[in-house]
């Protein structure tokens, strides 16, 4: 799996060189990106991440797609500096001109979500349903941060119950 991403990076910077006649340095390679992204690229760094899961599921239209976008990134920031928008008209000039592929910004990738567990915490007001937390208001809760119900403004309790969403 790797290797075919690292291929299909080495030929995007191929193709880029080519029509710009000029040499780009190569990024680092991560495969440690994880959630809804399917890639990352940091400019700053000189680095791509991608996302593994999203490319088993998605072979083909990762390795044509997503791969470029995230290079068609590092090397519209080299040519035209970091100023420019990511999603901007010279992102999009390397992902048409060069690459000959739709400019868009987000893919569509299917993703599985796992449910997760939300912590219910109750206020003064009789007829409310308890709040749901997510884990980290409820870690903050535990160490000292307050959280208000805007009705009666009463500081939320822990009930010791979760749910699963």
């Amino acid at each position: 799996m790797p290797d075919l991403i690292k291929e299909r990076v080495e030929a995007c910077f191929k193709t880029a060189e080519s029509h710009f006649n000029c040499s780009l340095k190569r990024p680092e390679i991560s495969f440690k990106l994880r959630g809804q992204k399917a890639g990352v690229a940091h400019i700053c760094e000189n680095r791509l991440r991608f996302n593994p899961l999203l490319y088993q599921e998605n072979p083909e239209h990762f390795l044509l797609h997503t791969v470029a976008h995230e290079v068609a990134h590092l090397v519209a920031y080299r040519l035209y500096g970091k100023t420019i928008r990511a999603h901007g008209r010279e992102w999009q000039a390397v992902m048409e001109k060069v690459y000959g592929l739709p400019a868009n910004r987000c893919h569509t990738y299917t993703i599985k979500r796992k449910p997760t567990t939300h912590y219910l915490y109750s206020c003064q007001c009789s007829a409310r349903e308890p709040f749901a937390l997510s884990a980290q208001r409820h870690t903050r809760s535990k160490k000292g941060m307050h959280y208000i119900c805007k009705g009666c403004r009463a500081k939320l309790l822990y009930t010791g119950k979760t749910i699963q969403r």
